[in-house]
């Protein structure tokens, strides 16, 4: 994924020669699908291609194509642990499904911090289930 601007600075110096020698481990394929950087990829079927004449074609008959761009995914999701074995070459959709329940936490936060600061105060709930009756709990 691109790097936000505020995240610049946790990427150290060298980031891009990082990239490069990952990209170079992985043989310039996603390391979970196994896709080719700089391909197109029928996303109905996951065929994927190098020619712009197919991808002309695949677009007159309606079907989405996804250029493949890989990217280096953080497994621990911590910009700054650039360790080789902490670091992946993928592609975007293998990037997205690998940070999604990440990506949902931190919009669960930014949820919560924004009903918070609009006004909205926070329920505090006790450890337990409470007993309705001998059977049911909630």
């Amino acid at each position: 994924m691109p790097i936000k601007a505020e995240n610049k600075g946790r990427y150290p110096k060298n980031w891009k020669q990082i990239r490069a020698a990952i990209l170079e481990r992985a043989g310039h394929r996603c390391e979970e699908c196994g896709i080719p950087n700089h391909v197109w990829r029928h996303n109905r079927i996951g065929l994927w291609t190098t020619g712009i004449n197919r991808v002309a074609c695949w677009r007159a008959l309606g079907v989405s194509v996804t250029r493949i761009v890989l990217t280096i995914a953080h497994l621990d999701h911590t910009p700054e642990n650039c360790d080789p074995a902490n670091l992946r070459a993928l592609c975007q959709r293998c990037h997205l499904a690998y940070d999604a329940q990440h990506h949902a936490r931190n919009a669960a936060r930014t949820r919560y911090n924004r009903r918070e600061q609009a006004g909205q105060q926070r329920l505090e709930l006790s450890s337990g289930p409470r007993v309705l009756s001998s059977s049911v709990h909630i």
